[in-house]
């Protein structure tokens, strides 16, 4: 951890901590699923291509005819297999089609009993970065008192620094709120 020798450069760390934490709570929800096509799914999937481990899209184009397929088209044909076994270890949730050339994933619509396991997915999501924010939070308001024990810091001073920090976390935490609800509305579209 850095050593922030004033109120603004911890509130300002702070703040840098809480928007990587944003960042995180939306990569999180590219990767559930909500029975549209989207390229994000694929992002964790690896494939041994020549030794290396690479993403499918560095090996393959992915396109998105239609908003329930997608097509990987592998740049060299000789790693379709690979790849097909890489889309069935990541366990998807789609059984991948290959017709020798092109592989489909075809998302099936999801029925109204997956729906509510996903919509519970993105809640215990949401509440780990609620978590993760408020535990940045925490690390503000410790450096705090530690400024104020070392008298680099007047009482007044941090109940100021004390305020700011709390109000970022509410905003942080109202996003983290905004952005659940979208994907929950996302999920729930039929």
């Amino acid at each position: 951890m850095p050593a922030s020798n004033t109120p603004e450069a911890v509130y300002q760390e702070a703040k840098k901590r809480m928007i990587r934490t944003i960042e995180a709570i939306k990569r999180e929800f590219t990767l559930v699923r909500t029975g549209r096509a989207s390229a994000a799914i694929l992002d964790a999937v690896r494939v041994d291509y020549y030794g290396s481990s690479m993403s499918i899209n560095q090996v393959a184009s992915v396109g998105v005819p239609d908003a329930r397929t997608l097509e990987i088209k592998p740049w060299d044909a000789s790693i379709l297999p690979e790849m097909e076994r890489a889309l069935l270890k990541a366990n998807l949730g789609i059984t991948p089609m290959n017709d020798g050339k092109i592989i489909r994933l075809v998302f099936p619509p999801l029925n109204e009993e997956r729906r509510c396991e996903l919509v519970k997915q993105v809640h215990k999501i949401a509440e780990e970065i609620r978590v993760e924010i408020r535990g940045h939070r925490r690390w503000a308001m410790e450096s705090l008192k530690t400024m104020k024990k070392e008298k680099s810091l007047g009482e007044d001073d941090e109940k100021a620094a004390e305020q700011k920090i709390q109000k970022l976390t509410e905003e942080h935490i109202t996003l983290v709120d905004e952005i659940t609800r979208h994907k929950e509305q996302e999920l729930m579209e039929v």
